[in-house]
């Protein structure tokens, strides 16, 4: 008896959840991708952001939809160019007539040692991590009121930790941790802004070598690297369940930030 009890709540949870959209930008791959399909198995649809990872976005929209008919839309759009991005909210907006949440993924990562910091980097790094996301949430803002919806962005635990060689992308993600909450501030009550904040889950594209990592493991709690799958049910809870939470990052490093 307790077990149906438990698939009957399942369900209508599901069911609850089956027309809220949500719009994932950089989500063709990484932790973009496992968020967008950590979400849609939970009942929502999702929309995909891209910009030119396009092949990678298809198959991913048409490896879901085989899952759940016509669940998951497309849209692209350069998030550097600011004066588009309420066009593209209007776009992830048109599919389904609503917008439930915006998870600010897309991010830009590489070093920048002091000697070599220019304008344009300063203007790549603080672009994509910060001035986009603060002006995809103004955008979103009165479709998301309309749904009290929710914004959750992936910060960086070196938001508070600064990166060694980091230091324009540290300050960009410093910059999204206070712009969470300060929108929690701004657009409260009827929307909730929280962000995540990952540790060591993905290494970085470019090449890192096996003593770095086996550095940065040991100076977890755990002992040992996440998965990006950790970061998706954080998002998955923000969203979902954490309903009297707002202004808050959530970290999921495996204890690395509270370790000097």
């Amino acid at each position: 008896m307790k077990d149906t009890i438990v698939i009957v709540w399942n369900y209508k949870r599901e069911f609850m959840l089956s027309n809220k959209v949500i719009l994932i930008t950089g989500a063709a791959h990484r932790i973009g991708a496992t968020t967008a399909k950590t979400l849609h198995a939970a009942g929502y649809n999702i929309v995909l952001h891209y910009r030119r990872s396009n092949s990678g976005a298809e198959a991913l929209a048409d490896e879901l939809n085989i899952l759940r008919e016509n669940s998951v839309s497309l849209v692209q759009g350069d998030l550097h160019q600011t004066d588009r991005l309420p066009q593209l909210i209007e776009g992830a907006h048109a599919t389904w007539g609503r917008l439930d949440g915006l998870i600010n993924n897309a991010s830009t990562f590489y070093p920048t040692p002091v000697e070599k910091i220019t304008e344009e980097s300063w203007d790549d790094l603080i672009g994509t991590n910060l001035k986009a996301p603060l002006f995809l949430t103004k955008a979103a803002a009165p479709y998301l009121r309309e749904q009290q919806g929710s914004v959750v962005s992936i910060v960086d635990i070196h938001a508070e930790r600064p990166l060694r060689e980091h230091p324009v992308y540290s300050i960009a993600k410093a910059g999204l941790v206070m712009m969470t909450k300060s929108m929690a501030a701004e657009l409260g009550p009827e929307i909730r802004v929280n962000g995540v904040a990952p540790g060591a889950i993905l290494w970085p594209e470019n090449e890192m070598d096996n003593a770095t990592k086996e550095r940065i493991l040991d100076r977890t709690f755990l002992k040992r690297q996440g998965e990006a799958q950790n970061i998706a049910d954080a998002v998955l809870f923000l969203l979902r369940d954490a309903h009297y939470t707002t202004g808050h990052i959530l970290t999921v490093d495996g204890g690395r930030s509270l370790n000097s």
